[in-house]
């Protein structure tokens, strides 16, 4: 069995040693042009030349839970395409969103101001029915965060496509309660994966749907977000902040907005890390799955994005 290995970002040279390591009875390599052919490519922003070469491919793993790069491309239409399912991913996001609704809720912002200043400030505390957390996006990751936010005593709620049901979290699903669930949210947070129904999805009349003081926190994609309605928003005293993993060109241009604006915490796209160790064992298992003929989760419905 062969398998080939190429990233546009992550470093090859552990992560080969560390395939290798899981697969003994493969043979695992760097993909470069003209690489002999394989049964299965693990890769992440792949090029097309790549997927043009590699005719016989059992099955294409994505190294992260995104897959809106790779289905970019031209893929071969009977070559399944895998996502990682979690991979320690599920629980760094969980941490990342519950510690931006705890800041924003509890001011801790402003407290950070006043202290820098030698300021001993006191603000009046704040009802968490008040302050209803919505979460775009209920698949692996969506459903972790909003069970998390749950157990700070926030009221959840959760929108997906299709319907589910998650203990504690009020779920809403179809393009048609879209607007019912954003009318019902002040803190929004958006797990979306990235198609052509969910680009642009956070412009100016779907902000404008959150209860008033609303807050945007994306860790999902940044052509979620139309970047100058929510500047405008956040201008107008509409919004009252906003967190921001990821951005339309990363890593963000220097100028932006975003960099200086008061109402925005920018961080670098760093809310869910892809973990080596997890995700190499994750894809081992699967390959050793497939070989046997047996059905593995993860596998991506091309025509829906996800």
């Amino acid at each position: 069995m062969r398998v080939v290995y190429f990233s546009a970002d992550q470093d090859a040279a552990a992560w080969i040693p560390g395939l290798q390591a899981a697969l003994p009875n493969a043979d695992v390599s760097l993909w470069e042009p003209g690489a002999p052919a394989a049964d299965y490519a693990v890769v992440w922003k792949p090029p097309q030349q790549l997927l043009d070469e590699q005719t016989q491919l059992k099955a294409l793993f994505n190294t992260g839970a995104g897959v809106d790069a790779l289905l970019k491309l031209k893929l071969p239409v009977s070559v399944p395409v895998i996502r990682l399912d979690d991979a320690g991913m599920s629980v760094q996001m969980a941490e990342y969103v519950c510690h931006a609704v705890i800041r924003h809720f509890r001011e801790f912002d402003a407290y950070e101001a006043d202290t820098r200043g030698g300021k001993w400030s006191f603000r009046k505390p704040r009802s968490r029915i008040d302050f209803p957390v919505g979460v775009l996006g209920l698949g692996v990751l969506g459903e972790r965060v909003a069970r998390a936010v749950a157990q700070f005593d926030f009221p959840v709620n959760g929108w997906s496509q299709s319907a589910k049901t998650i203990a504690g979290v009020r779920c809403f699903h179809g393009a048609d309660k879209l607007d019912t669930f954003l009318a019902a949210t002040r803190i929004v947070v958006c797990l979306l994966p990235l198609t052509p129904d969910t680009e642009n999805l956070l412009n100016a009349q779907r902000l404008a749907r959150l209860r008033p003081g609303g807050y945007v926190i994306n860790v999902a994609r940044g052509a979620h977000v139309v970047d100058a309605d929510l500047l405008a928003a956040l201008d107008s005293g509409q919004l009252a902040g906003a967190t921001l993993d990821v951005f339309r060109v990363e890593p963000l241009p220097k100028g932006h907005p975003y960099w200086t604006h008061p109402k925005v915490i920018v961080t670098p796209h760093t809310s869910a890390r892809t973990l080596r160790s997890e995700s190499i064992a994750q894809i081992a298992r699967k390959i050793a799955a497939l070989e046997c003929g047996e059905p593995i989760a993860g596998v991506v419905d091309v025509a829906r994005g996800y």
